[in-house]
């Protein structure tokens, strides 16, 4: 559903070869499969439906508890808890389609051939693109550990490109490494369409009552408001290091903090932890964006990217 009125500015955008109709993602893990928070967040907001991350097999995930608030933000050590790839293709998409949405699905595997399988089966379904999670900090397998390595990187992208034609692939890139932009490289060599940065920092909070971590796994993903600097410096830093889009994720809380990852080098976001605060806020920050062109004499968001270009 886009949001543009007649007067309005064009919001749309384009991440290589997938179009959007504004630069707004949901971020993998914050809205369940696309349909979990409708009607209090309708997935039409979005100008891309991000699901949560699927395995091959289904995940019951970490133990509770698996959140913790912080001053400015969120841990979380949720552990991939998903339906698995069967259930999601026989009940998630036929109802994500049923709404005229085609999903960027988010996946994540134990090796390259298990990507590459999987990427396979949805290469027969009305998806959008896939995102690669990578990058998880809260597994001990599928995938945890990839996002780090760069060969591992280039070979489980080129093994997914190798089996999924039907969209882009997207590869999410985790901040805990010495050097995000070899990661984006590595990514790039593999054939990747496009890499989303920032996934959550590693982080972790203390039980004052055990003086331990409340987490099983004892550190966690932190996300939110916090990480925004963080995510920001990544998004330029690719940005100029590598060819392809980047799609920026990290505390973004308002239509300023879109336009900073776009005046970055984004080409979109993803949008996340916030919304756990204000599930209005994605509709909110449209009308801040296309309010924002409206007072620059801005037409569409694709005139700004140029001027800042």
């Amino acid at each position: 559903m886009s949001r543009i009125r007649a007067g309005q500015p064009d919001l749309s955008v384009e991440v290589g070869s997938l179009q959007l109709t504004n630069p707004l993602c949901s971020a993998s893990g914050c809205f369940g499969y696309g349909l979990d928070c409708d009607p209090l967040l309708p997935p039409e907001v979005f100008g891309g439906v991000v699901t949560k991350t699927v395995t091959p097999q289904p995940r019951k995930g970490n133990p509770v508890p698996r959140l913790r608030e912080t001053s400015s933000g969120l841990l979380n050590s949720i552990g991939l808890e998903n339906c698995g790839l069967s259930p999601f293709i026989l009940e998630k998409i036929p109802a994500l389609a049923a709404r005229g949405i085609k999903p960027i699905v988010s996946i994540s595997a134990g090796d390259p051939q298990g990507f590459a399988d999987m990427a396979s089966a949805l290469n027969r379904e009305p998806v959008a693109a896939l995102e690669l999670n990578l990058s998880c900090p809260n597994v001990a397998s599928a995938g945890a550990n990839f996002a780090t390595d760069p060969g591992a990187v280039v070979e489980i992208v080129a093994a997914v490109k190798g089996a999924f034609t039907a969209g882009p692939v997207w590869v999410k890139l985790t901040p805990n490494v010495t050097d995000i932009t070899a990661i984006a490289a590595a990514a790039a060599a593999g054939g990747a369409d496009a890499v989303c940065a920032i996934n959550t920092l590693l982080g972790m909070d203390i039980d004052l009552t055990t003086g331990r971590s409340p987490f099983a796994r004892t550190t966690a993903g932190l996300s939110g408001p916090a990480i925004m600097p963080v995510a920001l410096a990544a998004v330029y830093r690719i940005s100029r290091s590598v060819e392809i889009p980047v799609v920026g994720i990290g505390g973004i809380a308002s239509a300023e903090d879109v336009l900073k990852f776009l005046a970055a080098g984004a080409s979109a976001v993803q949008v996340g932890t916030i919304v756990f605060r204000d599930p209005t806020l994605p509709a909110r920050i449209l009308d801040e964006l296309a309010a924002w062109l409206t007072e620059r004499g801005c037409d569409s968001i694709s005139e700004l990217e140029t001027a800042w270009r």
